[in-house]
């Protein structure tokens, strides 16, 4: 369950009126992928307007940048995160991240449109929909992968009696388990064979090769942890410059 600082940390973003969606852990403890998570990761729309609403949030929230870069938009904007510790009694200690760009998702408004909106006692969270949560969580970091294994299946286990079209889908093109992925393909063998110019390893899938299978899978997850690795390549040597400067500038 969301702790209520993190809830302090939410409620004082949606009252000064920002547009964010909230992703990380948080929204995977939201999600049933997560028992427990401290930090809290927010996606913004990086206007002029929203960043100063959200400057207004963070000033409430007493909360200091922890590192760099500032809190500008043009580093944002860049695909920066920006960082924050929160000093406010109620949310003493909780760390706020921010982004507006995620590598493999679209802008903002088109996430927004197909957000979920969860509806607590004290205020209602605007999250990251489980699909772009998925996208997201495609990192390079070793933590993320398990992660994305236990969204797909808690959404599995909750499967309706009759799953909709998108959500075939999204347990075919997502799902990490080869146990569980070899099921769903002989389920829904019609929507298996429309994937695989998509997802090649569904070809495994549909055979039954649970070996074959896993081994794809491993490449498959090595693939996007590469494309993350060059992603951020840019953006780090980018940070290690600015740290440099701002050493520079102290006395």
């Amino acid at each position: 369950m969301t702790p209520s600082p993190i809830l302090k940390v939410l409620s004082t973003i949606q009252k000064n009126g920002v547009r964010s969606l909230l992703m990380g852990g948080q929204a995977c403890v939201l999600y049933g992928g997560a028992e427990f998570s401290r930090d809290t990761d927010i996606l913004v729309l990086a206007d002029a307007g929203n960043l100063r609403r959200l400057q207004a949030a963070v000033d409430e929230l007493q909360a200091d940048s922890i590192a760099v870069p500032a809190f500008e938009g043009r580093f944002l904007e860049a695909g920066h995160a920006v960082h924050f510790r929160c000093r406010l009694p109620e949310a003493e200690g909780i760390r706020l991240d921010v982004m507006s760009k995620v590598r493999g998702l679209p802008d903002f408004e088109t996430l927004w449109g197909r957000r979920t909106t969860l509806e607590t006692a004290d205020t209602a969270i605007e999250v990251l929909s489980l699909p772009d949560l998925v996208t997201a969580k495609k990192t390079q970091r070793d933590k993320d992968w398990p992660m994305i294994t236990r969204l797909v299946e808690a959404h599995y286990a909750r499967q309706p009696p009759a799953p909709d079209e998108a959500t075939i889908e999204f347990w075919l093109l997502e799902l990490r388990s080869p146990v569980i992925l070899v099921e769903v393909a002989r389920s829904f063998p019609q929507a298996c064979d429309r994937l695989k110019a998509t997802r090649p390893l569904l070809e495994h899938a549909a055979s039954g090769d649970e070996e074959s299978l896993a081994r794809a899978l491993q490449a498959e997850q090595e693939v996007e942890r590469e494309a993350d690795r060059r992603y951020w390549a840019p953006l780090k040597r980018e940070l290690e410059q600015l740290r440099r400067d701002r050493r520079e500038r102290l006395p």
